[in-house]
């Protein structure tokens, strides 16, 4: 087994079939085919299903691409670390749910650095592709939030998917609206209050479930909701239909604007408040990189938090 045939591998599945994966390995279809077969018989597995609509992971082949891109990312850690050339970049990538705040420290952090030595990527996704981002090493970073309700679910997945939670902020509700809302001059608006309004938030894909909506207060019955994909639709849902979000209250204007505010939530008996455990996920047993801890402290340093360390 070479470190190239896993690289093929990787390839192949990240791009769903052979023909895709030659053109951007620049490699003949035939030859990918012939090193993967190899793969496959030394391995005496078959990593891969195929037919007329492309390939599709086997179980065997699941655990052995979770364990390749492992591999494989320590490879290109040390090729970047001692690489003396300076032609191979290096990586640094951030799977988020949609949160400005994890956008601006991305910014501020790729401020610092030079944009020609590195390959950046921010992926603002829905929550069960951050965990996986994060699980595969796609992404070195991921960004979301635990509550009493989610959290049980989410728990099991990162530790099934051997990620660790670390924990930067813990927030209340507030309820997210543009600032020519009925409501946006209220002190806190109760959930009788929003009953005419319409729920904005973002969509989670077919099997997703109110244990992955990035929303807090998600198992309430909300009798008028919408769904968007991206921060802006939000925004423009907002102003053009009054509707409102229920978020963490930590808002950067300067990406979002200042047209908006974050208003109070106010539990009541039947609609109780839950708290907002903000964090980032990282693969266990893996050390952040010296950018990586540079993107946790400007998360810290935006959010206010303490560093442990100073």
């Amino acid at each position: 087994m070479t470190l190239q045939q896993i690289h093929y591998a990787i390839t192949i599945s990240e791009q769903g079939s052979f023909n895709k994966a030659s053109e951007v390995l620049y490699i003949s279809q035939p030859s990918l085919t012939e090193a993967v077969r190899e793969l496959e018989k030394e391995l005496g597995i078959i990593i891969f299903h195929r037919s007329g609509k492309g390939v599709t992971l086997t179980s065997d082949g699941t655990e052995f691409i979770s364990y390749a891109r492992d591999l494989y990312r320590q490879y290109e850690t040390i090729l970047d670390h001692y690489n003396e050339s300076g032609t191979l970049k290096k990586k640094f990538a951030v799977s988020t749910q949609h949160y400005s705040f994890a956008v601006k420290s991305f910014v501020e952090l790729v401020k610092q650095l030079n944009t020609d030595e590195y390959e950046f990527a921010i992926r603002e996704v829905r929550t069960q592709k951050v965990i996986e981002d994060v699980s595969t090493l796609k992404s070195e970073v991921g960004i979301l939030y635990l509550s009493d309700f989610n959290s049980p679910l989410l728990t099991k997945l990162m530790r099934t998917n051997k990620l660790e939670f670390h924990e930067l902020v813990t927030c209340d509700a507030y309820v997210y609206i543009w600032k020519g809302h009925p409501l946006a001059n209220h002190k806190s608006i109760r959930f009788e209050e929003l009953i005419g309004f319409p729920s904005l938030s973002f969509e989670q894909g077919g099997n997703g479930s109110m244990y992955f909506d990035e929303e807090i207060l998600s198992n309430n019955h909300y009798p008028r909701t919408i769904k968007a994909t991206d921060r802006a639709t939000m925004l423009n849902l907002m102003v053009g239909l009054n509707g409102y979000t229920l978020c963490s209250g930590i808002i950067c204007e300067e990406l979002n604007g200042g047209e908006y505010v974050a208003v109070p939530y106010e539990p009541d008996t039947d609609h109780p408040g839950s708290r907002m455990k903000i964090g980032y996920i990282t693969k266990k047993n893996i050390h952040l990189s010296s950018v990586g801890k540079m993107y946790i402290a400007e998360l810290k340093k935006y959010l206010g938090v303490q560093d442990e360390d100073n």
